[in-house]
């Protein structure tokens, strides 16, 4: 079955039972400066279940891209990709575990067909130090599913990772792990969560492949095992509690029900394969592969899957309009190619080949992601002058190396080649082999890790505050920067719409369409706009109407971003019910203008062909 298939019948499925169907989200998130990437199914609706309304409803459900960087030296294994898709549904303050626990095996054994003795749970076992409960009635509701097939479910208390090692899989079927494992919060386990964040309990689903046991990985068994024998691909979380200013815990009015499952990893236990790269959509590309290389996947999986995934990975980011560069998103597209042409030379692929794999990989999702078909052209471009510039790079990389390799190479001069020349540390390795030499691979994981510190500590920084915190301050800028692009189009002409925003808690940055050099003297009447705006006390209004509705209004889209059939416009208007400024948007905004201070725009600068960039501020009253 194909996992274009399986995301059909799992829409579907939920259809069936109320849920409005919501479009996956751009990998790059909206106005959210937290996080580079959209990671998981939830992220998007994170105003949701923290308890804003959603046009769509209470019952909701889709398909998301996701991308998870972490994931790219993991790459190689038969689970791991950076790019995925996560089938999600979600109640929000609708169903809870009746109904999630019921449906979701329902589709996985009764729809998809997954035999029930192949599938494996885990439940949260409590946590005595923050006087939280064991998730009973997700045993409960379990162990009764089971019955129904036949099955009698024996719960075990596990408790770690540690203690699963140890006791093994004990006969049982349901097994129960503590907050590390089985707790959810965006914080992490209780302990760490502030006051009033929310969290709760979730329900894994692992599904058995019968491998036998690789004792590297531990003495015994047990569904968090990595050795191979068991696959997650799925995840039911139950937000339920909240943390209080005392550090306690207490029930949430609105409850909501979050399930992730790995479209990839599904697809691989309905065929049975614990391979991912054998479903359809990427072994279209490493049909492709084998046909540029002249080599066979099973004799080089480790690079097979490196360039595959890569590409993949680059081509979706691509299709979003995140193009290769040194900062920011644009590094990891960057990163990716350059790590595909690695592994594409240790296959012997042809130079300029990777540029190739585009087609197959779009024609695998059969029309499922129309942004692929529509960038194919910039797609297949983009990989190939990456491919290119790369090439140069390590050719330049080579006469460095030729410099210090008559000798042990130190952890720094690695680095040095890493980090100024693309040069991975696998590279580096092989040639140092070569020349019979040493690299000190010690001192270079100390200065990687010195230098993701560094990189890490600038981020949190650059990248705090946000929409994903509400705060006030943000909230503000998010209605200003409404008004500076509606400033931007009255002064400059209806060819201007935004291309991207990012907002924090101390500033707002707005890219635009703009073809010709804006002038000192129209950015100045933007800013007089503006204020002039915050004074009349504009209104903010939301107003939820159909999509269709919404464009016939005038209203603003979000470059990139896909709306379902019922969407939020935000219109700011005046006394009189004049309308200066309509955009389709997900909130949060101030009420009235009158609670901005003066606006200023600090910088306006050129972007890229075609787009310009303003940085501005309120300033402080």
């Amino acid at each position: 079955m194909s996992s274009n298939e399986i995301r059909e019948k799992y829409l579907n499925f939920f259809k069936e039972r109320v849920h409005n169907i919501i479009p996956s989200s751009s990998l790059v998130p909206e106005n959210d400066p937290t996080t580079l990437f959209v990671g998981s199914g939830m992220q998007p609706l994170i105003p949701y279940l923290l308890g804003q309304k959603h046009p769509m409803g209470s019952r909701l459900v889709n398909s998301q891209k996701s991308f998870r960087a972490d994931d790219i030296e993991e790459i190689g294994d038969n689970r791991h990709t950076t790019f995925f898709e996560m089938l999600g549904n979600w109640s929000l303050g609708d169903y809870f575990k009746e109904e999630q626990l019921s449906w979701i095996f329902s589709f996985l054994v009764d729809e998809l067909g997954l035999p029930p003795e192949n599938l494996y749970m885990t439940v949260f076992l409590g946590d005595k130090e923050n006087n939280i409960p064991k998730d009973e009635e997700s045993i409960g509701i379990l162990k009764r599913l089971f019955q129904e097939k036949g099955i009698e479910a024996k719960d075990i208390e596990l408790g770690s990772e540690e203690v699963g090692y140890e006791k093994g899989m004990q006969g049982g079927r349901i097994f129960a792990y503590g907050s590390k494992k089985n707790w959810w919060s965006r914080a992490g386990i209780p302990s760490n969560m502030p006051t009033g964040e929310p969290g709760g309990p979730d329900s894994e689903i692992f599904f058995d492949f019968g491998t036998p046991h690789n004792e590297a990985f531990g003495k015994q068994c047990h569904p968090n095992c990595d050795c191979g024998r068991f696959m997650e691909i799925g995840n039911s979380v139950f937000m339920e509690y909240k943390k209080k200013e005392d550090g306690s815990f207490e029930k949430l009015a609105q409850r909501n029900v979050d399930f992730g499952g790995g479209l990839e990893r599904i697809t691989a236990a309905v065929n049975k394969d614990a391979d991912v790269f054998k479903i359809n959509t990427l072994f279209a590309v490493i049909t492709k592969i084998e046909e540029l290389s002249s080599k066979k996947y099973e004799d080089n999986i480790t690079s097979f899957r490196i360039v595959a995934d890569h590409i993949r990975g680059a081509a979706f980011m691509i299709g979003d309009s995140v193009l290769p560069s040194n900062t920011e998103r644009g590094y990891f597209v960057r990163r990716l190619v350059r790590r595909a042409v690695r592994h594409a030379d240790i296959i012997e692929m042809k130079e300029g080949a990777l540029a190739l794999l585009v087609e197959p990989l779009i024609a695998a999702y059969e029309g499922s992601y129309l942004e692929l078909e529509d960038q194919k052209e910039e797609i297949e471009k983009n990989i190939q002058e990456e491919e290119e510039r790369f090439r140069l790079t390590l050719k330049k990389g080579l006469k460095e190396f030729e410099k210090i390799s008559s000798r042990n190479i130190t952890g720094k001069e690695a680095f040095d080649l890493y980090q100024t020349y693309g040069f991975p540390l696998d590279i580096t390795l092989e040639l140092a082999k070569e020349k019979g030499v040493l690299v000190d691979t010690i001192s270079f994981q100390e200065e990687f890790a010195a230098h993701q510190e560094i990189s890490r500590t600038a981020a949190a920084g650059r990248f705090k505050g946000g929409l994903a915190d509400a705060s006030y301050a943000t909230t503000k800028l998010h209605t200003a920067n409404h008004l500076l692009l509606a400033a931007l189009r009255e002064v400059l002409g209806d060819h201007v719409h935004q291309r991207g925003s990012n907002i924090t808690q101390e500033r707002i940055r707005l890219d635009f369409s703009q073809p010709q050099k804006v002038t000192p003297e129209q950015v100045q009447e933007v800013e007089n706009l503006v204020n002039v705006k915050i004074q009349e006390n504009l209104k903010m209004v939301k107003e939820e109407m159909t999509k269709e509705e919404a464009v016939k209004l005038g209203a603003e889209m979000e470059f990139g971003i896909k709306y379902g059939d019922i969407v939020s416009v935000y219109v700011l208007k005046d006394e009189k019910g004049n309308a200066f400024s309509k955009e389709f948007c997900g909130g949060p905004h101030v009420q009235n203008t009158s609670e901005l201070s003066q606006f200023e725009i600090i910088k306006e600068e050129a972007v890229s062909t075609g787009v310009r960039r303003i940085r501005a501020v309120l300033k402080a009253e």
